[in-house]
């Protein structure tokens, strides 16, 4: 009976300390807002040297980065090829939650009566925001 009392115990204690494991990983994983994020489209010509060239070297396939520098933080995304030009890509949100940067973008395609073309594009984006430490969650 002692024996039974104490393998019951000692799951008990296995189980307490799961049930706290878990609830630490959700407190990780909290994405309310704490505040959006101002940010500013950064044109290539005032991108970082080492960040363009990082882009350039990605831009054939779908990607996402984060690049920092002494006074800034930048969010690129990238859709890979796509068959025309014609493309943008719209920013839904950006924003700070307790422990992270959130961004949720979209690629909207040629406008209806838009001439496309027929050329390859590789549509990205680089957003320049305030300098923070914080992992970003691309959405």
């Amino acid at each position: 009976m002692k024996r039974v009392l104490r393998i019951l115990w000692i799951m008990g204690v296995i189980f307490s300390l799961a049930a706290g494991l878990a609830g630490c990983s959700v407190s990780k994983e909290n994405r309310d807002k704490v505040r959006d994020l101002e940010f500013q489209t950064a044109p290539s010509e005032e991108l970082p040297q080492e960040l363009s060239k990082l882009i350039s070297e990605k831009v054939s396939q779908p990607f996402k980065l984060t690049y920092t520098d002494d006074k800034n933080l930048y969010i690129a995304v990238g859709y890979g090829a796509q068959p025309t030009g014609g493309y943008s890509i719209s920013i839904r949100e950006l924003y700070l939650t307790e422990n992270s940067i959130v961004l949720a973008t979209e690629l909207m395609g040629p406008e209806k009566g838009e001439d496309p073309g027929t050329e390859q594009s590789f549509p990205y984006i680089v957003l320049r925001t305030e300098l923070l430490e914080e992992p970003v969650i691309f959405k």
